[in-house]
């Protein structure tokens, strides 16, 4: 059994977005760390060729009897399945604890133990509220109103007590110690699985977080994000608009996922195109235009000293 690996769960609908995570994670592996990769069996062949050296392939039928095959809490089964395989990959005792990484996450600097690893047997846990994210309008109205309800209702049925939600939406690092807890001291004397936590909110990477805060299985060792996330066009614009480079995010984490919700065709390796570029990519023409009218409306007053 690893110490420490990484898992990411995929499938060939993501592949271009896994070979070239895959690409940046045996770039910048400076201790040989291995790589789990967990598909559907249908799909080994598509993935079969990452495979080598630190990076294994395993079907997904490995964890089956966990598996669903029609939708809960509304998402499509390949959604919640990618959500089981990473509660339940400690079963297959490959690790002690795993970081969760997703397709689109591409590695900018080097990484080691350490950085995941707060000492031989405890993990870092990233914790956040996430206010900057709450303060957004778009991003309450669309997506914060439904997660804090649904994140509430993970809070009130682990027995956690808080008026803050200290969580993350991903790139964790999972203890398989604080899961088998999960399991038996949770799951099990209520006779729930893997597919009855989701059905009840689906967010993994919460269950585990409040499970931890209300069981404190292990020490909790907090970290901020580990991984730069563009949750939405008005982050990654912002970025380019200050020429924030892929090495000056280097300086604060280890990689950055640009969200293929909305930038299917963008190379999240590419983040230092140049500002007009991300403008070009999330301005209409329109927009754009108006933009400029005002512009030359504000240099016209500015001259005649108005």
């Amino acid at each position: 059994m690893h110490r420490l690996g990484v898992l990411l769960k995929s499938y060939e609908g993501d592949y271009l977005h896994a070979r070239r995570m895959v690409a940046s994670f045996r770039t910048h592996n400076a201790e040989s760390l291995p790589l789990f990769i967990v598909v559907p069996d249908e799909d080994l062949s598509t993935f079969a060729h990452l495979a080598g050296g630190e990076v294994e392939v395993v079907g997904e039928s490995a964890l089956a009897v966990h598996l669903v095959d029609e939708p809960v809490s509304g998402l499509r089964p390949g959604y919640i399945n990618q959500e089981i395989v990473k509660l339940a990959f400690w079963e297959l005792g490959s690790c002690s604890h795993y970081f969760c990484a997703d397709s689109d996450l591409v590695f900018v600097r080097d990484f080691r133990t350490d950085d995941f690893m707060a000492d031989e047997s405890t993990p870092y846990t990233v914790l956040v509220e996430d206010n900057e994210l709450k303060v957004e309008p778009a991003y309450y109205r669309e997506h914060w109103k439904g997660r804090e309800e649904a994140l509430r209702r993970i809070q009130a049925e682990v027995g956690l007590v808080d008026r803050r939600l200290l969580t993350c939406h991903g790139h964790q690092v999972f203890s398989a110690r604080v899961l088998q807890s999960l399991r038996d001291e949770f799951m099990s004397p209520r006779g729930l699985t893997y597919r009855d936590l989701l059905a009840i909110a689906p967010y993994e990477f919460s269950w585990y977080n409040f499970w931890l805060q209300r069981s404190r299985v292990i020490p909790i060792e907090v970290r901020e994000p580990l991984v730069k996330t563009f949750h939405n066009q008005t982050q990654h614009l912002e970025y380019a608009l200050k020429r924030i480079t892929p090495s000056d995010i280097a300086r604060g984490y280890l990689g950055v996922v640009v969200n293929s919700n909305f930038a299917d065709s963008y190379d999240p390796g590419d983040v230092a195109e140049l500002p007009e570029e991300t403008l070009a990519r999330y301005v209409s023409p329109q927009v754009l235009a108006r933009a400029l009218a005002v512009q030359a409306r504000q240099s016209m007053r500015r001259r005649l000293g108005r």
